[in-house]
């Protein structure tokens, strides 16, 4: 799941990119609004959230959300701010936001908003993927494996494991380019290795080798990667 991240005070941006992080999300920070508006018209399809403070330099989170519902862009907005009069909150749900945070807040508490996020929206990927005997949970952010109706092995995996398997089975027997893969499991910026997809798909590989899953992720030589379903 990737996150559009629009905060103009660097403490607060940092730790929630920090936290957002640490749950295996993707996030894409900005500190501007207009900034945040290069980023959704070059490629709004990366983000299936996005997190906007309200008072941002140049564009505020408010304009952000009118420019996506004037455009038909359903991407689900959680609007942070200090603004807590009802008359305030009415402004920001009426321009086209679906949530709306109160600072100060709790980390958890935004966890638990952009999980409310995922199953309300239509259009976000389901907090549960099962394909054969493996099985995802992506609130918890954990995999199982599932043996037969009364017993399952849970699998380890990094973070980045995780969101890459999430990803291939979120598009199963798609064949994912190298391109498709970094787009979206690194930051935009982020400058990664070369071969860091390829090096990224061996190490899953070899962790679903423990588990005698791994023939399930297929290498199309010169395109790219699927995961088989059959």
């Amino acid at each position: 799941m990737r996150i559009l991240l629009v905060e103009d005070e660097p403490d607060l941006g940092k730790a929630i990119k920090r936290t957002l992080t640490q749950e295996a999300y993707v996030v894409d920070w900005v500190q501007s609004g207009d900034e945040a508006l290069s980023y959704l018209e070059h490629d709004l399809s990366l983000y299936t959230v996005g997190v906007f403070d309200w008072m941002l330099p140049g564009r505020s989170g408010i304009e952000l959300c009118q420019w996506l519902r004037s455009h038909h862009h359903a991407l689900p907005v959680l609007i942070l701010t200090a603004k807590d009069q009802i008359d305030d909150r009415i402004t920001g749900l009426d321009a086209g936001a679906d949530d709306y945070l109160v600072k100060p807040f709790n980390m958890a508490e935004l966890l638990a908003r952009l999980r409310a996020l995922r199953r309300r929206s239509p259009d976000l990927k389901p907090a549960h993927i099962q394909i054969g005997p493996l099985t995802l949970d992506c609130d918890r952010r954990v995999a199982f494996l599932h043996h037969n109706e009364a017993s399952e092995q849970r699998i380890e995996l990094t973070q980045k494991e995780f969101q890459l398997l999430q990803y291939m089975m979120e598009h199963p027997n798609q064949i994912l380019t190298r391109d498709q893969v970094l787009n979206q499991l690194w930051e935009i910026g982020a400058e990664p290795n070369s071969n860091v997809v390829a090096a990224q798909m061996r190490l899953l590989r070899r962790k679903l080798a423990q588990y005698d899953c791994d023939d399930f992720i297929e290498t199309v030589y010169g395109m790219g990667y699927r995961f088989k379903t059959e």
